[in-house]
Protein backbone atom coordinates (compact mmCIF):
# COMPACT_ATOMS: atom_id res chain seq x y z
CA UNK A 1 0.00 0.00 0.00
CA UNK A 2 1.13 3.59 -1.06
CA UNK A 3 1.13 6.15 1.62
CA UNK A 4 0.60 9.29 0.60
CA UNK A 5 3.23 11.96 1.40
CA UNK A 6 1.31 14.35 3.31
CA UNK A 7 -0.15 11.44 5.95
CA UNK A 8 3.29 10.25 5.76
CA UNK A 9 4.67 13.51 7.22
CA UNK A 10 1.90 13.52 9.60
CA UNK A 11 3.21 10.28 11.20
CA UNK A 12 6.56 10.54 10.74
CA UNK A 13 6.84 12.06 14.31
CA UNK A 14 4.50 10.11 16.43
CA UNK A 15 3.20 11.72 20.06
CA UNK A 16 3.76 10.48 23.03
CA UNK A 17 1.66 9.90 25.64
CA UNK A 18 0.75 12.95 27.02
CA UNK A 19 0.27 14.69 23.65
CA UNK A 20 -2.17 12.14 22.69
CA UNK A 21 -4.17 12.57 25.59
CA UNK A 22 -4.30 16.02 25.60
CA UNK A 23 -5.23 15.96 22.06
CA UNK A 24 -8.11 13.55 23.07
CA UNK A 25 -9.35 16.32 25.50
CA UNK A 26 -9.13 19.14 22.65
CA UNK A 27 -11.69 16.85 20.98
CA UNK A 28 -14.34 16.74 23.75
CA UNK A 29 -13.91 20.44 23.67
CA UNK A 30 -14.17 21.16 19.95
CA UNK A 31 -10.66 22.96 19.41
CA UNK A 32 -8.38 22.52 16.12
CA UNK A 33 -4.83 21.95 17.80
CA UNK A 34 -1.74 21.55 15.78
CA UNK A 35 -1.39 18.58 13.79
CA UNK A 36 1.50 15.85 14.48
CA UNK A 37 3.16 17.24 11.48
CA UNK A 38 2.91 20.59 12.23
CA UNK A 39 4.00 20.50 15.57
CA UNK A 40 7.39 18.38 14.85
CA UNK A 41 7.66 21.78 12.35
CA UNK A 42 7.55 24.23 15.17
CA UNK A 43 9.49 22.87 17.39
CA UNK A 44 12.09 22.16 15.13
CA UNK A 45 11.66 26.47 13.75
CA UNK A 46 11.87 27.08 17.99
CA UNK A 47 15.28 24.89 18.30
CA UNK A 48 16.63 26.77 14.77
CA UNK A 49 15.47 30.57 15.98
CA UNK A 50 17.13 29.68 19.79
CA UNK A 51 13.45 30.86 20.81
CA UNK A 52 13.88 31.98 24.41
CA UNK A 53 10.34 33.98 24.34
CA UNK A 54 7.16 32.39 22.54
CA UNK A 55 3.77 33.65 22.34
CA UNK A 56 0.73 31.57 21.39
CA UNK A 57 -2.24 32.86 20.28
CA UNK A 58 -4.94 29.84 20.73
CA UNK A 59 -3.92 28.23 24.01
CA UNK A 60 -6.12 25.08 22.69
CA UNK A 61 -5.92 21.96 24.75
CA UNK A 62 -2.06 22.39 25.41
CA UNK A 63 -0.66 20.58 22.06
CA UNK A 64 1.03 23.04 20.12
CA UNK A 65 2.69 24.52 23.72
CA UNK A 66 4.10 21.07 24.53
CA UNK A 67 5.54 20.84 20.74
CA UNK A 68 7.33 24.20 21.17
CA UNK A 69 8.19 24.40 24.89
CA UNK A 70 10.28 21.13 23.10
CA UNK A 71 12.22 23.09 20.93
CA UNK A 72 13.02 26.07 22.99
CA UNK A 73 16.08 26.95 24.85
CA UNK A 74 15.85 25.23 29.00
CA UNK A 75 15.43 29.00 30.05
CA UNK A 76 13.14 29.80 27.43
CA UNK A 77 9.42 31.14 28.41
CA UNK A 78 6.27 30.49 26.52
CA UNK A 79 3.31 32.95 27.13
CA UNK A 80 0.14 31.19 25.77
CA UNK A 81 -3.56 33.28 25.56
CA UNK A 82 -6.73 32.22 25.49
CA UNK A 83 -10.25 34.06 25.74
CA UNK A 84 -11.35 30.17 27.24
CA UNK A 85 -10.49 29.36 31.09
CA UNK A 86 -11.28 25.58 29.88
CA UNK A 87 -9.11 25.93 27.44
CA UNK A 88 -6.39 27.55 29.93
CA UNK A 89 -6.85 24.86 32.14
CA UNK A 90 -6.41 21.73 30.50
CA UNK A 91 -3.59 23.37 29.18
CA UNK A 92 -1.78 23.30 31.98
CA UNK A 93 -3.00 19.56 33.06
CA UNK A 94 -0.96 18.80 30.36
CA UNK A 95 2.22 21.13 30.62
CA UNK A 96 2.08 19.55 34.60
CA UNK A 97 1.46 16.07 33.15
CA UNK A 98 4.88 16.64 31.22
CA UNK A 99 6.53 18.08 33.72
CA UNK A 100 7.31 21.33 32.39
CA UNK A 101 8.66 23.72 35.34
CA UNK A 102 5.83 26.45 35.90
CA UNK A 103 8.21 28.75 35.38
CA UNK A 104 8.82 28.01 32.21
CA UNK A 105 5.50 29.19 30.86
CA UNK A 106 2.57 32.01 31.30
CA UNK A 107 -1.13 30.96 30.82
CA UNK A 108 -3.32 33.85 30.51
CA UNK A 109 -7.61 33.86 29.82
CA UNK A 110 -8.53 36.96 28.41
CA UNK A 111 -9.54 38.12 25.08
CA UNK A 112 -6.55 37.54 23.50
CA UNK A 113 -6.32 40.65 21.46
CA UNK A 114 -6.63 42.53 24.37
CA UNK A 115 -3.62 40.64 25.80
CA UNK A 116 -1.06 41.17 22.58
CA UNK A 117 -1.59 44.77 22.73
CA UNK A 118 0.02 44.77 26.32
CA UNK A 119 3.08 42.61 25.54
CA UNK A 120 6.39 44.28 25.10
CA UNK A 121 8.04 45.58 21.69
CA UNK A 122 10.77 43.60 19.69
CA UNK A 123 11.25 40.96 22.86
CA UNK A 124 9.60 37.87 21.32
CA UNK A 125 11.48 35.11 19.01
CA UNK A 126 8.09 33.73 17.86
CA UNK A 127 4.28 33.90 17.76
CA UNK A 128 1.76 31.26 17.14
CA UNK A 129 -1.32 32.06 15.83
CA UNK A 130 -4.14 29.80 16.12
CA UNK A 131 -7.50 31.59 16.82
CA UNK A 132 -10.14 33.66 15.38
CA UNK A 133 -9.10 34.78 11.74
CA UNK A 134 -11.11 37.65 11.64
CA UNK A 135 -8.63 39.16 14.20
CA UNK A 136 -5.29 38.28 11.49
CA UNK A 137 -5.43 41.50 10.60
CA UNK A 138 -4.89 43.16 14.08
CA UNK A 139 -2.61 40.21 14.86
CA UNK A 140 0.01 40.86 11.68
CA UNK A 141 0.35 44.51 12.66
CA UNK A 142 0.82 43.57 16.81
CA UNK A 143 3.28 40.54 15.45
CA UNK A 144 5.72 42.74 13.73
CA UNK A 145 5.44 44.98 16.61
CA UNK A 146 6.46 42.21 19.18
CA UNK A 147 9.07 40.34 17.29
CA UNK A 148 12.29 41.05 17.36
CA UNK A 149 13.85 41.15 14.28
CA UNK A 150 14.65 37.96 12.52
CA UNK A 151 11.44 36.40 14.60
CA UNK A 152 8.94 34.30 13.02
CA UNK A 153 5.48 34.87 13.01
CA UNK A 154 3.59 31.52 12.44
CA UNK A 155 -0.15 31.02 11.17
CA UNK A 156 -1.47 27.95 11.92
CA UNK A 157 -4.13 25.96 9.91
CA UNK A 158 -4.10 28.38 7.29
CA UNK A 159 -5.52 26.52 4.94
CA UNK A 160 -9.00 26.46 6.39
CA UNK A 161 -9.72 23.08 6.03
CA UNK A 162 -8.91 23.50 2.16
CA UNK A 163 -11.34 26.45 2.01
CA UNK A 164 -9.02 29.40 0.95
CA UNK A 165 -7.53 27.85 -1.96
CA UNK A 166 -11.03 27.66 -3.22
CA UNK A 167 -11.95 31.50 -4.76
CA UNK A 168 -15.81 30.46 -4.19
CA UNK A 169 -15.51 30.24 -1.02
CA UNK A 170 -16.50 33.82 0.49
CA UNK A 171 -17.56 32.95 4.43
CA UNK A 172 -16.00 35.74 6.52
CA UNK A 173 -13.14 33.19 8.32
CA UNK A 174 -11.71 32.39 4.69
CA UNK A 175 -11.67 35.73 3.54
CA UNK A 176 -9.73 36.49 6.53
CA UNK A 177 -7.44 34.00 5.74
CA UNK A 178 -6.99 34.64 2.31
CA UNK A 179 -6.82 38.52 3.24
CA UNK A 180 -3.79 37.83 5.82
CA UNK A 181 -1.86 35.66 3.20
CA UNK A 182 -2.15 37.96 0.34
CA UNK A 183 -1.28 40.98 3.04
CA UNK A 184 2.15 39.49 4.39
CA UNK A 185 2.94 38.21 0.77
CA UNK A 186 2.59 41.55 -0.63
CA UNK A 187 4.55 43.44 2.14
CA UNK A 188 7.92 42.66 1.15
CA UNK A 189 9.67 45.55 3.36
CA UNK A 190 8.26 43.96 6.50
CA UNK A 191 8.13 39.68 5.82
CA UNK A 192 9.93 37.20 4.19
CA UNK A 193 7.11 34.84 4.03
CA UNK A 194 6.70 30.93 2.98
CA UNK A 195 3.51 28.69 3.15
CA UNK A 196 4.28 25.22 4.07
CA UNK A 197 1.78 22.37 3.28
CA UNK A 198 2.20 20.28 6.56
CA UNK A 199 -1.22 19.84 8.85
CA UNK A 200 -3.70 22.33 7.59
CA UNK A 201 -0.85 24.77 6.43
CA UNK A 202 1.53 26.35 8.16
CA UNK A 203 2.02 30.27 6.71
CA UNK A 204 5.52 31.32 8.00
CA UNK A 205 6.38 35.12 7.92
CA UNK A 206 10.21 36.77 9.27
CA UNK A 207 10.42 39.85 10.29
CA UNK A 208 12.98 41.96 8.32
Amino acid sequence: MIIDPHSYSESFHLENEVKASARSRGVEMGVQDVTPGAGAYLKHLAHILSAQSVVEIGTGSGVGALWVLEGMIHSGTLTSIDSEMEHSNTAKQALLEAQIAPARFRLITNPVMDVVTKLTDRAYDLVVFRDNPEDLSFAITQAHRILRSGGVFVIDNFFGGGKVSDPAQRDPKTVALREAGKSIKNAGENWVSSLIPVGDGLLLATKL
